[in-house]
């Protein structure tokens, strides 16, 4: 185990795991919102879209988009983040993942939504708020409020998914170097145990964390 931590930057592709999860989670978050607010949008073309939004994205595989992202756009259109193949994929890699974690976002907030009574959103039109005033002011917060589990099972199904990011960025993200040690090493069961902590120690005090602040802000209705 020594040698593995000796000749291999272990830690170095955990630290770019933990910036793929940031930069994509705030990524995810943000147009996540706003395909949340089409879908519930007074707007039919804008609720279609925002459905089929979700219904495709959330039905393509992820590796698909990653492999994609890098073959059809980088590669074939000539879309590049960067010069630098590492640099292009890693930003790529933020995009896709951004993308596919938007989808299931887009619903947690959308069940947030969907547990505000009715008679919340017609009091906000009553006194004269607009569609966007009313989401802005009275139901947004109440529904990130409402969705804060399903929200944060969102983000740590989004840590677990960087591993996908390995098909483009090779071994510089945590599940790459570990094929690489085990291609140049052989298959070791401590290994596998290194690495397995090192996501444990990402995603369980998350998970603990958000389901005391899940209950903590749990409004009785």
């Amino acid at each position: 185990m020594g040698d593995i931590l000796g000749n291999y930057d272990v830690l170095g592709a955990f630290w770019v795991t933990i910036q793929l999860s940031v930069l994509s989670a705030i990524g995810a978050l943000v147009l996540g919102t706003v395909i949340a607010v089409l879908r519930v949008s007074p707007v039919g073309v804008l609720r279609a879209l925002g459905s089929l939004y979700v219904n495709l994205v959330r039905n393509t595989p992820l590796t698909l988009l990653m492999v994609s992202s890098i073959l059809g756009l980088s590669y074939i259109l000539g879309l590049q983040f960067s010069q630098d193949a590492t640099r292009n994929a890693y930003w790529w890699a933020v995009v896709m993942l951004t993308i596919y974690h938007a989808a299931f976002v887009c619903e947690a907030i959308r069940s947030g939504v969907n547990t505000i009574p009715a008679g919340q959103a017609e009091a906000a039109r009553s006194i004269g708020l607009t569609f966007a005033q009313s989401m802005r002011e009275v139901l947004l917060p109440q529904a990130f409020r409402g969705s804060v589990a399903p929200l944060g099972s969102t983000l740590i199904a989004l840590i677990k998914n960087t591993t996908v990011a390995a098909v483009i960025l090779g071994t510089a993200e945590a599940a790459g170097l570990l094929a690489k040690i085990t291609e140049n090493e052989g298959a070791s069961l401590p290994t596998f145990f290194l690495f397995a902590l090192g996501f444990v120690i990402l995603t369980l005090p998350l998970g603990i964390g958000i389901t005391s602040l899940s209950r903590r802000l749990a409004v009785k209705r």
